[in-house]
């Protein structure tokens, strides 16, 4: 168990604790001590003896968080789950609506599903209560009705998860010759609605017996011999998934059309009208036959109508039919062009692993280097770090470079934008840090006019290198800042700073039409940083590297590209320019 599970554990407990209508001050307890576990920075599992050091950890939430590092769970919250009404926790997933406010529902009007509590909300029921009214009731309507309309579709990290497992039963399948996911999730969607694959295969009456009698799927909706349909479960996350049975000659063409969009589809029929032929989902026509042409890759259908190939990201209809008619489609960034990380968190402040343990793992991933980037003083929530803080961490960074070889450990900041403006460290302190990353984590209320101008005063300080997760989104949360994104795009290229492509799968920002509009129109650099607050999120690189390919970005775009001495000399460049205009 890393802190972050441990603290996830705690949090969980006190929230079902409220939900039961506990003693405040015992739910106070569990919260103070997951914060004591988030802020310590050493591995609790590995340093159980020390817990009472922890401020806020008394001898019984102690013993919780060891019963929780020796089994991974807390038999208070299983007791817990147990108890209460099965559908109460859900309700926690509402944004905006807390446990205390669940726990007063459900004692007052013994509401214990979305659904209850939506008719609640609905019929006006709500507001009478006391310390609720009309607006609350209100937002409480809104929530549970965003809810649904986000439970339509599956964030793209989950979606991955569920294709994976998928994948890995079907390789243990027979008659299978070949196999793909398609549609949007092949596209790299941010959120994907269902799954589609496509398989080919000699034996599709055998092959769909066996995807029914896969252990995850809970309902077969259609079963023949060129499609089968189920809903699946995999982990508790739900979807639907189509499966597509062809022969080996038909697979590309298959693949093709169940992974393009509609739009890009009906530009790939027009253009093969213009050339008289027919597509259809297992090959093309000559409009005077019934012969069908078939292909061996996906390359050749592409060249059979004189077009580039175009990898799946592209195929939206957003200019890649134009740019393969004149073979120019762009060489996209690849997972092998990525050289390091320059946005992640450790123990210092709410990480789950030591800057040692982060540098390892990146050296296990093939990495020249990576940017240790905690979070500044001011974001307490996050146990930013104060200047004299940072220097220790400096230490730290120091002992893990001399003592790990085959990667550089650079010194970095998360920094926060204040309200006001100003940045969370003096310029001196910044000047002694290899990476800076100013964010906005607070004010994200403001209008349009203040919140730009915080992002480009950022900008302009020669010592800032990167704008973080620029527009704040986090998906199925919160919507992103209302920004004016010309001048932040302008001032990103009169500065010379990059723009973040952040790969947490619930954020993806930049997203890529955005990334799009600031490569085509602005010229802008960009990075791709995972905002890694633990080891396997190291992973999440994939997640932002589909992303920025959707955004059509190419190696030189990326300066995760580029070698340790290329990247230090082109960060120092940033700090050259500015200067000069400040």
């Amino acid at each position: 168990m890393n802190n972050k599970q441990v603290v996830r554990i705690l949090n969980q407990l006190a929230d079902y604790l409220d939900l039961a209508g506990e003693n405040s001050f015992k739910v106070s307890a569990y919260r103070k001590a997951g914060r004591a576990v988030e802020a310590s920075r050493f591995v609790i599992a590995d340093h159980l003896d020390r817990l009472l050091e922890l401020p806020g950890v008394g001898k019984g939430t102690a013993g919780v968080i060891e019963e929780i590092v020796e089994t991974g769970q807390s038999s208070q919250l299983e007791r817990l789950r147990n108890e209460l009404p099965q559908g109460l926790p859900d309700l926690l997933s509402l944004q905006g609506v807390g446990p205390k406010t669940i726990y007063t529902l459900y004692k007052e009007l013994g509401i214990t599903s979305r659904e209850e509590l939506l008719q609640a909300a609905e019929l006006g029921r709500i507001r009478g209560l006391t310390g609720f009214g009309a607006k609350k009731e209100q937002k409480i309507l809104e929530a549970v009705q965003n809810f649904a309309q986000r439970s339509e579709r599956v964030l793209r990290v989950h979606a991955l998860q569920v294709a994976k497992e998928i994948e890995r039963n079907l390789t243990t399948l027979s008659f299978i010759q070949k196999m793909s996911v398609a549609g949007s999730l092949r596209r790299g969607r941010e959120t994907v609605k269902d799954l589609d694959f496509v398989i080919a295969t000699t034996h599709p009456e055998e092959v769909a017996d066996q995807i029914v009698q896969l252990p995850f799927v809970k309902e077969i909706v259609n079963q023949g011999s060129t499609k089968v349909s189920v809903v699946v479960d995999v982990e508790g996350i739900q979807m639907s998934v189509d499966f597509r049975l062809v022969t080996r000659e038909q697979y590309a063409s298959a693949l093709h059309h169940f992974t393009g969009s509609a739009e890009h589809n009906i530009r790939i029929r027009q253009r093969a009208k213009q050339m008289g032929y027919k597509v259809s989902e297992y090959g093309i026509f000559h409009d005077d036959s019934e012969e069908m042409i078939t292909f061996a890759e996906e390359k050749d259908f592409f060249a059979h109508l004189q077009l580039a190939y175009v990898p799946p990201e592209l195929r939206e209809d957003r200019g890649e039919m134009e740019a393969a008619e004149q073979n120019q489609v762009p060489t996209l960034f690849q997972q092998g062009d990525y050289m390091g990380d320059l946005h992640m968190h450790s123990l210092y402040s709410d990480g789950a692993h030591s800057i040692r343990e982060m540098a390892e793992a990146a050296k296990e991933r093939g990495y020249e280097y990576i940017a240790i980037t905690d979070h500044s003083q001011s974001l307490q929530v996050a146990n930013g770090l104060t200047i004299t803080e940072l220097r220790e961490q400096w230490e730290e960074i120091a002992q893990v470079n001399r003592e790990v070889e085959g990667i550089t450990v650079l010194r970095g900041t998360e920094m926060d934008i204040l309200p006001d403006g100003r940045l969370d460290f003096p310029d001196e302190v910044l000047a002694e840090l290899d990476v800076v990353i100013a964010s906005i984590h607070s004010g994200m209320k403001q209008d349009r006019d203040t919140l730009t101008r915080r992002l480009v005063e950022a900008m302009e300080n020669p010592y800032v290198h990167i704008i973080g997760h620029p527009t704040g989104r986090v998906l199925f949360k919160r919507d992103g800042y209302d920004l004016d994104f010309d001048h932040i795009f302008q001032t990103a290229k009169d500065t010379g700073t990059i723009l973040e492509c952040n790969a947490n799968g619930r954020r993806l920002d930049l997203n890529d039409e955005l990334l799009k509009k600031a490569k085509d129109e602005y010229g802008l650099t960009f990075t791709i940083n995972t905002d890694a607050h633990s080891v396997p999120d190291l992973s999440r690189v994939e997640l932002g590297i589909s992303t920025a390919r959707r955004g059509w970005l190419t190696k030189p775009d990326v300066i995760n590209s580029k070698g340790l001495d290329e990247l230090q000399e082109f960060l120092k460049e940033k700090r050259k320019k500015n200067r000069k205009n400040r």
